[in-house]
């Protein structure tokens, strides 16, 4: 008699349709003012800054806001589904939607004296107040 059990493979691959179909609905089915991802940073201290590097590909200036008060950097904005219209989407991993991401920073006061968005990546100089 044959065994009925589909194979291996057939699972997994079912899982991962399972996997994707939870990470869309996620992204799409959330309350517009909720931030929908948080862009990666780096941070690097020297004796007289702070930088923060934060990846933003597809983010222009003009949907960028950042803000410093209490000792945390906040930076929000939006990233807008560069898609054409009747275009099919075959695979959808970088994030898009509103974004807010709060970097803590080390105990001091600091002024803002660096900005530049080039290559996907907002470099943030923040030099450290005596």
């Amino acid at each position: 008699m044959q065994s009925r059990k589909p194979p291996i493979s057939m699972w997994a691959e079912a899982c991962d349709i399972l996997d994707r179909a939870e990470r869309m609905r996620r992204q799409f089915y959330q309350p517009s003012r909720v931030a929908a991802w948080e862009p990666p940073v780096d941070v690097f201290e020297t004796d007289g800054d702070l930088w923060i590097v934060a990846a933003l590909p597809g983010v222009g200036a003009d949907q960028l806001r950042i803000t410093i008060a209490d000792g945390v950097v906040v930076l929000t904005g939006e990233r807008r589904l560069p898609v054409q219209a009747g275009a099919t989407i075959l695979r959808l991993e970088i994030p898009h939607g509103s974004f807010e991401r709060r970097i803590g920073l080390p105990a001091g006061r600091y002024e803002l004296n660096r900005r530049d968005l080039a290559d996907g990546c907002l470099i943030l100089g923040l030099r450290k107040l005596r």
